[in-house]
């Protein structure tokens, strides 16, 4: 089990205790990588391990993905279970893993398992609270349940394969190099990996909702809206690095002078509309949660997808503006 970490010894130390907690699971190794210098993670983790076999480590900061590769060379198990440091595994969720991964492996068909992972609720409960737990603002969960729900042989392919709870077979992992370490913050280092998994051994991505996390990670509307900004910036960077991998990400060639000329306009042209719509998202953090219908919800989350939209393109600008200076 693979656990990069930084700076947030409360969040490990809650994810460690419930992974000592575990039950009917396999014995298992936890592998904490701590991205950069010991600000207390080590001794958080010491109080809460009880008998769990786990090391941590700290390294040189260098990112998730580096710091995933130092946890992937040392690992012993045949299985990897990837996951955030702020997420909080139910009882069962090695086991489960285990259990698919085993089932997966005598099928001869190895596989990403992807668990389940839906945010905690925190107090007071907002009505932007409730969009971030209930539609695409993040992850795409809300696409793989209830009506959207497959069977358990479906591949949802790589853009699904999030880090935060996810589990692969470590010789495969190992067998394509591991995490792109060209690809420095936590984007698409991920989903980057999953499609080389998919192109070197036509890994899949199969759902299991019963491997499930509990997410504590509340957004505030800025903090949503600089991610938006920094996935824009770092879709340039996974063009550069794996330049097939971003052209099925985005269905475009993102690193081109047409779409960055095309981002600059778009940027330009929509900013007033967007200066509108952030002031109506804000407003969101100062509405109760209850209220509002779920389809009002995904009406609300529709009404602001061109601002996602329009701050994902200002990062993709601006990186490009500042690749041309550089090269310039």
């Amino acid at each position: 089990m693979l656990v990069p970490t930084r700076g947030r010894p409360r969040a490990i130390a809650r994810c460690v205790a419930a992974l000592a907690a575990q039950r009917g699971a396999p014995p298992f190794e936890v592998l904490v990588g701590i991205d950069g210098p010991d600000a207390g993670e080590t001794e958080a983790i010491e109080r809460v391990r009880g008998s769990l076999d786990i090391r941590a480590e700290p390294g040189e900061a260098s990112g998730p993905a580096a710091t995933r590769n130092r946890l992937v060379a040392a690992a012993r198990a045949p299985m990897l279970l990837l996951l955030n440091d702020d997420v909080v595994p139910d009882p069962d969720l090695v086991a489960v893993h285990a259990c698919e991964q085993g089932l997966l492996g005598e099928s001869g068909a190895p596989a990403m398992v992807l668990g389940d992972a839906p945010f905690a609720c925190e107090e007071p409960d907002r009505l932007f609270d409730r969009l971030i737990r209930e539609t695409s603002m993040v992850f795409f969960y809300d696409r793989m349940r209830g009506v959207h729900a497959r069977g358990p042989g479906h591949d949802w392919g790589f853009r699904h394969a999030w880090t935060l709870n996810l589990s692969a077979p470590t010789a495969m992992v190992r067998g394509v190099g591991g995490f792109c370490g060209s690809l420095p913050g936590a984007a698409f280092e991920d989903i980057e990996l999953a499609w080389r998994l998919h192109d070197a051994f036509g890994a899949r991505v199969l759902y299991r909702p019963g491997a499930r996390v509990v997410h504590h990670h509340r957004y505030e509307p800025g903090a949503y809206l600089a991610r938006e900004e920094s996935l824009g910036r770092d879709a340039l960077a996974l063009a550069r690095a794996n330049p097939a991998c971003a052209l099925d990400t985005f269905g475009r060639d993102v690193a081109s002078a047409g779409e960055a000329e095309a981002c600059r306009a778009f940027v330009g042209r929509e900013r007033k509309a967007a200066d509108e719509l952030r002031v109506s998202l804000l407003a969101l953090a100062e509405r109760p949660a209850e209220g509002a219908t779920d389809g009002q919800v995904r009406e609300i989350y529709e009404k602001h997808l061109p601002l996602k939209r329009w701050h994902w393109r200002l990062g993709l600008s601006r990186a490009s503006g500042e690749r041309t200076a550089r090269v310039a």
